[in-house]
């Protein structure tokens, strides 16, 4: 990493902001110029709010140069659709249009401005993908309870991330509106056309970090749990942070990691498939898969620098 831009703290350590980071960088905090950034880096990461890189990333773009955008801003492919669930009128389409919506796990990444999923699409998205590409699902029987640690919603405090209102409890928040649900959408009618909609709800879990999926959806007549499973395994084979597995997951499992852990369950009675898929919002949902993206990019190996056991 070669620099360090912010908005505030200019001047200041990087290892002063975060004593972790003593006696492994000695970079300070800079006053963020393009020019200078293009000059001196190969690449740029915004880890910016959203509503900010469409302005900040758009001398980038004009130069080709190479971006990984981990905000909301370019990852809809519709300004109207940006518009409603970002409720921003500032995005413009020409941008939409020349930005890579990429799952690092699926695929390879092959334009310079690569927007980054959200941490509940990336952990959705990768849950569905195997059973909607190949039309194991009923696509119109799709229902989501996505569950989130405290960090999933920002440095900022509010009176719903409040401690004594978080710990010991369980909320729903964002009912049928959370920004991700149009970004998974969207992705899905990319893999499969027939996709119309899926019910998608959200909760605040009393954790820090971390993004518990649960998927339901019908099961089509003429597959059975063992075809769906070698279809997922088929799926991920050569994705070295997807892992699919016997046992149902669990967070502790994938905290501090790149890893997204899956498992799956059939009910005959019901004939209803459940997928669970956990992540760590602030790695495979953010940061890690930003790296991921960035190194598929530039063509290293894509779990370099990734590499992590998880925190237990």
């Amino acid at each position: 990493m070669a620099k360090v831009c912010a908005t505030s703290h200019y001047g200041e350590k990087l290892s002063e902001l975060f004593p972790q980071l003593e006696n492994l960088t000695d970079l300070t905090v800079s006053e963020f110029n393009d020019e200078k950034i293009m000059a001196e880096c190969d690449a740029v990461f915004f880890a910016t709010s959203s509503g900010v890189s469409q302005n900040l990333a758009l001398a980038f773009i004009d130069a080709d140069f190479p971006v990984i955008d981990l905000s909301g801003d370019f990852r809809l492919n519709k300004v109207e659709t940006y518009e409603k669930w970002y409720k921003n009128t500032n995005v413009k389409n020409e941008y939409l249009l020349k930005s890579e919506y990429h799952l690092a796990d699926i695929g390879k990444a092959s334009g310079n401005y690569i927007a980054n999923p959200g941490c509940y699409a990336t952990a959705t998205l990768l849950a569905l993908y195997p059973s909607v590409k190949n039309e194991m699902i009923d696509l119109n029987s799709i229902i989501v309870d996505a569950k989130s640690g405290l960090s999933g919603a920002g440095k900022t405090l509010s009176e719903s991330s409040h401690f004594v209102n978080v710990a010991d409890n369980m909320s729903m928040y964002k009912v049928n509106a959370h920004q991700h649900i149009p970004e998974i959408a969207q992705q899905l009618k990319i893999w499969n056309p027939n996709f119309q909609a899926l019910q998608f709800s959200t909760s605040l879990i009393p954790v820090s970090r971390g993004i518990f999926v649960s998927t339901y959806a019908k099961v089509v007549s003429n597959f059975d749990i063992d075809q769906i499973r070698r279809a997922y395994v088929q799926a991920f084979l050569d994705k070295p942070f997807v892992r699919i597995r016997r046992q149902m997951p669990q967070l502790s499992d994938v905290i501090g990691t790149n890893f997204c852990d899956i498992g799956l369950a059939y009910n005959p009675v019901t004939n209803v498939l459940s997928i669970v898929s956990v992540i760590d919002n602030l790695m495979k949902g953010a940061a890690g898969q930003a790296v991921q993206n960035f190194n598929q990019l530039f063509g290293y190996d894509e779990s370099l620098g990734l590499n992590f056991l998880p925190r237990r």
